[in-house]
């Protein structure tokens, strides 16, 4: 999957990027300066949108121009290249989800009548559409059902890296669509736990709690629902490397992590309790069986496989 040059609505040119203008710069007299097209470098930016631009042409001359007037000559290099929007205009992308689930609060056991119901999975896309020159998204989202499915190669990669989402998937008990090719990779699910998950799943909670200790001094709380998910997320990481397997319900820990939702557990409490299950999270790592690094080989003829299949026109 392509690449496509940064170019958000609301992005300032810096100093030095070369651009394009989108119309003839015409001096005083009526003559055109720069024709449409001409190129130029930012000599300096504007503070926001309502400001403009002095550009440098390639003969020396500087004008004003404003931030509607140019683009980004690596923007309008790039044109189609990679535009991912083109390919699912000409088929609907959900239709190739082959893997369909649901994790969040219903997957874990600590939903209440305010949680929604999270659907993911990941998809495969047509072997034209991925072959193309714009390429195909690497995540489908429909926002109003909560919906979000990775483009399968996406999938495998965060797998391989211990998303702690990603890895639910695979092991949630919530699953609602399969194909063969999908229940493929459930059965061999195991090759994405090693022992990466306690870097990726410490190392996040770590980063998330120094935040909410900001947050309690600066604003004197913290978003409790999160909290919540950070101390699941540990007993979690904990159990994958002592069990070999992602414990997705939370049953043993429902009315504990659910009294820190609800803002019923003391911050100190709270923190005595991830203390020490970084703690237990370190012992776990020490006395692991799961391999230093995923199976990457094995992942990979998975989405050769997949690729392949691809090329037929039904789902495989």
């Amino acid at each position: 999957m392509s690449k496509r040059v940064s170019n958000h609505a609301n992005l300032i040119f810096s100093v030095g990027s070369q651009v394009v203008t989108l119309k003839g710069v015409i001096g005083q007299n009526g003559q055109t300066l720069h024709p449409r097209g001409s190129v130029g470098v930012v000599i300096k930016s504007p503070r926001d949108f309502d400001y403009s631009y002095r550009v440098r042409f390639t003969d020396g001359v500087e004008e004003i121009l404003m931030p509607s007037e140019i683009t980004l000559l690596a923007k309008l290099k790039e044109g189609e290249i990679g535009n991912s929007k083109i390919s699912s205009g000409r088929i609907d992308l959900f239709q190739r989800v082959i893997f369909q689930c649901i994790i969040g609060s219903q997957a874990y056991g600590l939903a209440d009548s305010d949680s929604d119901i999270d659907r993911r999975g990941f998809y495969l896309p047509p072997a034209e559409l991925q072959w193309s020159l714009y390429g195909v998204p690497e995540q489908l989202e429909c926002e109003p059902t909560q919906e979000a499915y990775w483009e399968i190669q996406k999938f495998l990669v965060l797998a391989l890296k211990a998303n702690p989402n990603v890895l639910e998937c695979l092991y949630t008990p919530l699953i609602e669509k399969t194909t063969p090719l999908a229940d493929e990779l459930l059965a061999m699910r195991s090759m994405f736990l090693s022992r990466l998950v306690y870097q990726t799943y410490n190392g996040y909670v770590m980063s998330q709690f120094k935040k909410m200790q900001a947050d309690i001094r600066n604003q004197g709380q913290a978003k409790w629902k999160h909290v919540m998910h950070l101390i699941r997320l540990l007993i979690s990481g904990i159990n994958v490397l002592r069990e070999g397997f992602v414990p997705v319900r939370v049953d043993d820990h429902r009315e504990q992590l659910l009294a820190i939702k609800k803002g019923e557990m003391q911050w100190e409490e709270t923190e005595k309790w991830r203390l020490a299950l970084h703690k237990e999270f370190e012992k776990a790592m020490e006395e692991t069986k799961l391999p230093e690094r995923p199976d990457y080989e094995k992942a990979n003829d998975f989405l050769v496989k997949a690729r392949r299949a691809a090329v037929g026109g039904e789902l495989p």
